[in-house]
This record gives structure tokens, C-alpha cells and sequence, in this order.
């Protein structure tokens, strides 16, 4: 399943500081970064229970947010993208 994570993490101390680093590492573990905040993330049902405790053992719920959008099965009919830094097919051919 193909499920949209953006976040917003305060950042005015230490602490938010490590808490926007350890998100976007938490992401990058499970999928690719589009945008400073959002990742596009492709797991099963199972990595997604445990990508999602993840997040939200992290996040402090006072001063950040977290939206998850569930793209569905058809989501490469769904997504177009126009611009800079083209997306990655992270189902495709890996050449080394």
C-alpha cells in the first residue's frame, strides 16, 4: 500500500530538533522523500503498524502534527508530478 507521511515538527528547542530528525529518519527507513516533509512511503500492513507506533512514539501531539494519506492501490494513475527532482520507482530495476 502506498500511504502519503507529511509531518510538521515544532523546532523551537533541542528536543524538537531531534524529534523533526528522528521522523524523517523513521520515513526514510520506509520510503523516499518529496518534499522537505512529505514521504512517499510503500509498505505492507504490517510495516505500516509498525512505521505508524514509530511516528507517534516520537511526535509530541502538544506541538506537531502528523497526516497520513492512504493513496490506495491505483495510486500511480493518482500521482503526477511536474517540476524538479523526478520521483524514484522504488518497485523497479535497481542497476549498480
Amino acid at each position: 500500500m502506498m500511504i502519503l507521511v507529511t509531518y510538521d515538527v515544532s523546532t523551537v528547542d533541542t528536543a524538537g530538533r531531534r524529534r523533526l530528525r528522528q521522523v524523517s529518519k523513521a520515513c526514510q527507513d520506509f520510503g523516499q522523500r518529496v518534499q522537505l516533509s512529505v514521504f512517499e512511503i510503500e509498505v505492507d500492513p504490517a510495516q505500516w503498524v509498525a512505521l505508524k507506533a514509530r511516528l507517534e512514539s516520537i511526535l509530541d501531539p502538544k506541538s506537531d502534527s502528523l497526516r497520513y494519506y492512504h493513496l490506495g492501490a491505483n495510486w500511480e494513475r493518482r500521482v503526477e508530478h511536474v517540476g524538479a527532482k523526478p520521483a524514484v520507482d522504488l518497485n523497479g530495476p535497481l542497476i549498480l
